[in-house]
């Protein structure tokens, strides 16, 4: 299907033919018909990915402040890839569309293949022929509203919720500064409700639209505050919103002039906001921040999941607010039709981004993208031509990839790149369009939104498993039943019952079998080879302290949701338990925990396991989420037998014994053992030998973390089974 993209790092608009994606569990599959080009946003997004690195730099001094920090931390090359690999992820855009269901995942009450919808949401309502959207993004419509008009549906509920959080009643008389596509809408919606709607705009031929869209009065604003008085009969307005887009603190101060004592001011575009303090002191005003749709957005459980806030509770949510603007195009009260301006084709749309940046300078309003109503659905998979240069060497296993995120794209198969020696033939995501980038880019034959293509093709002998937490252990069995070869990016499993199948099988395989590991990179590094060489025949238990100063995440971050991440010490903890028993040589048999005080800020994140191993040694990992970013995040401690060992962040290594100290420093790079661990996997399965990590190992360090989450919350220490299994 073809799909617009943006590139962030040269700036460049463009339609790419990208897999269809897959409906899933509490989605629908939408052909597109018609989707909104946003003139503020988006226009935003692309002017930025226009600008030099220097011109990004200069916009955005947080995100240099972070390249630096993370320059002292990782080191100047290390953090030079990680930026360039950032900016050259496509970026999709769209947020407001509208088309016909065509499938449709479990748990999706009330829609049905052949609806006709309106979609919402940037990353699902995109400008391409095709959208995966979530229950509560879609909105049915009435046959009474045509595709064109349902494109704005989504920038019709940001103007409506702007609209409510005014507390109009009827008769109530509004202003309305900045008369652009946001501002249009409101006065419709502001005309609808019954009230007196006053507009106001820097243009002359915006003030006459506004005129044709309801408003009772409209000027320019030189001529604003005085004919406003005139308007208002000298009391002000009841409320002003403010829909205009522009870096100056005009509109702001505008907005108290028109207000009437005690009136409602409601930022719904974005503006200075540098309060005259008078003025707002003397009228008492009440100024609010319109947050996009209404109550729902930027919140994962109600958007991504499906949970919906109680009716009697949150009467207008960000779907209620979707549905009442159709209902308004339903009923006659609102028609935008007068607002479209320009139409192109989806093959064209570049061409509108010209259009709203300003390069072909002619004025616009609303701006849609059409799409073909093709009859059948088209494939999941398409090829991507690669050069002649990367055609796969004669010999080498097929690798497939499932999962083509950030760990993917920045770390895994940079290295897969480097290190050769695989035919690279599928990359499968989601979306598509992260599959998609990823295989032009890597030289991979082909992309897909398909799981289940990767896993039946037969070109395929090694698979990736580079997806969410959740589906790590479904993915691994079902590998394994098709006869491929896993690499699971950790963790293995996120609860007992998913560890117990996969111990059920991995006791079952034998040397002709396929062999499974799991991405635990940091026993693999170059410092830590280094350093079990210097514990080298130890003669007696060792203590080791795995501090890691892991960063705080929002409490709405997949890892923190069992279902999806399995918690921060399954989903992360499992990597420095793993280092652990592999220093230690032995898996440990026993945990004990304590752990900082949640205080509704942290999600047992904040927390100090020591385990205890069957030869007496005794290893503590102390994770926390309390720290600061630009200190180094881990650092490893070991003593033993008068030798004492320090690992700081994978970037240095100092040992210690009998009085002599060598120390090692790596002050470019820093190399936690991913390139390693791959190249281990990959020779293991070529030379038909045991996987580089025993069996026993993977379902011990995953029972491990299980077994520290139960110490955390019971508060008395745990026993870890001891797991005896042929490898």
């Amino acid at each position: 299907m073809k799909q617009l993209l943006q590139n962030m790092r040269d700036g460049k608009t463009q339609v790419v033919e990208v897999p269809v994606p897959q409906a899933r569990r509490g989605t629908a599959l939408v052909q597109v018909a018609a989707s909104l080009v946003s003139a503020g946003t988006e226009r935003m997004l692309v002017e930025f990915a226009g600008k030099s690195l220097v011109g990004k730099a200069q916009s955005r001094p947080d995100l240099v402040r972070q390249m630096l920090d993370k320059a002292r931390r990782e080191g100047l090359l290390t953090t030079i890839e990680s930026a360039f690999n950032r900016l050259d992820q496509p970026m999709v855009l769209g947020y407001s569309s509208a088309g016909t269901v065509v499938s449709v995942g479990e748990g999706m009450p009330g829609i049905q293949v052949g609806d006709r919808v309106a979609c919402a949401g940037g990353g699902y309502a995109v400008h391409a022929e095709y959208n995966i959207v979530p229950r509560n993004l879609l909105t049915p419509l009435p046959d009474s509203v045509d595709f064109e008009s349902a494109a704005f549906t989504t920038l019709g509920a940001i103007a409506l919720q702007g609209f409510r959080l005014a507390q109009p009643q009827l008769g109530d008389q509004i202003a309305v500064i900045g008369l652009g596509l946001l501002g249009l809408l409101t006065v419709g919606i502001a005309k609808a409700a019954g009230c007196r709607v006053y507009g106001v705009d820097i243009d002359p031929a915006r003030v006459q639209l506004a005129l044709q869209m309801g408003a009772d009065a409209a000027t320019v604003r030189a001529d604003a505050e005085e004919t406003g008085r005139s308007f208002s009969s000298g009391r002000g307005f009841d409320a002003v919103l403010i829909c205009a887009d522009s870096q100056s603190n005009d509109p702001i101060e505008l907005a108290g002039a028109l207000a009437r004592d005690r009136g409602q001011v409601v930022a719904v575009g974005a503006v200075g906001l540098e309060i005259p303090r008078k003025l707002y002191y003397e009228k008492e005003l009440h100024l609010q921040i319109s947050r996009s749709y209404g109550p729902g957005r930027y919140d994962s459980a109600y958007e991504e999941q499906g949970r919906d806030y109680p009716y009697g509770y949150v009467r207008w949510t960000e779907g209620r607010n979707l549905a009442a603007f159709v209902e308004l195009l339903a009923s006659g009260r609102l028609d935008v039709r007068p607002l479209i301006t320009h139409r192109f084709d989806i093959a064209q749309a570049p061409e509108a981004y010209e259009l709203i940046t300003g390069k072909q300078k002619q004025p616009f309003l609303g701006v849609l993208l059409t799409y073909p109503q093709a009859q059948v659905l088209p494939a999941s998979r398409v090829q991507v031509a690669q050069p002649a240069a990367a055609a796969p060497l004669k010999g080498d296993p097929g690798l497939g990839i499932l999962g083509a995120g950030n760990y993917a794209t920045a770390v895994f198969l940079p290295n897969i790149q480097k290190v050769g020696g695989v035919q690279k033939v599928a990359i499968a995501s989601a979306s598509g369009v992260s599959a998609r980038h990823a295989a032009q880019r890597y030289g991979f034959r082909s992309a897909s939104s398909s799981e289940d293509e990767l896993l039946e093709d037969p070109n395929i002998q090694i698979l990736a498993l580079l997806t969410r937490h959740q589906h790590h252990a479904r993915q691994v069995l079902a590998a394994l039943a098709h006869g491929k070869h896993v690499f699971c990016e950790k963790p293995l499993a996120i609860t007992p019952t998913e560890l117990d199948e996969i111990e059920a099988v991995l006791t079952s395989l034998d040397e002709k079998s396929p062999l499974v590991m799991v991405g635990f990179n940091r026993r693999f590094a170059p410092y830590s080879r280094e350093l079990k060489r210097f514990l080298h025949n130890r003669s007696e238990p060792l203590a080791a302290h795995y501090r890691v100063n892991a960063g705080f995440l929002p409490p709405s971050h997949w890892l923190h949701d069992p279902a999806q991440g399995g918690g921060r010490i399954i989903g992360e903890g499992c990597h420095f338990i793993d280092y652990l028993t592999w220093l230690v040589g032995q898996p440990p048999i026993s945990v004990q925990a304590a752990g900082l005080p949640d205080a509704g800020r942290y999600h047992e994140d904040n927390v100090q396991l020591t385990f205890g191993f069957p030869d007496g040694s005794l290893g503590t990992l102390t994770y926390l989420a309390n720290g600061d970013k630009a200190f180094p995040k881990e650092r490893v401690e070991v003593f033993c037998g008068g030798r004492v060992a320090v690992l700081d962040d994978f970037r240095s290594l100092e040992l210690i014994h009998n009085g002599k100290r060598t120390r090692m420093v790596s002050r470019m790079t820093q190399d936690k053992g991913h390139r390693a661990a791959w190249e281990a996997f990959l020779t293991a399965v070529r030379a038909s030998r045991p996987a580089p990590i025993p069996y026993s190992e993977l379902v011990a360090v995953t029972r491990a973390s299980f077994a520290a989450v139960e110490a955390l919350r019971s508060g008395s220490a745990q026993s870890i089974p001891d797991v005896s299994r042929k490898d």
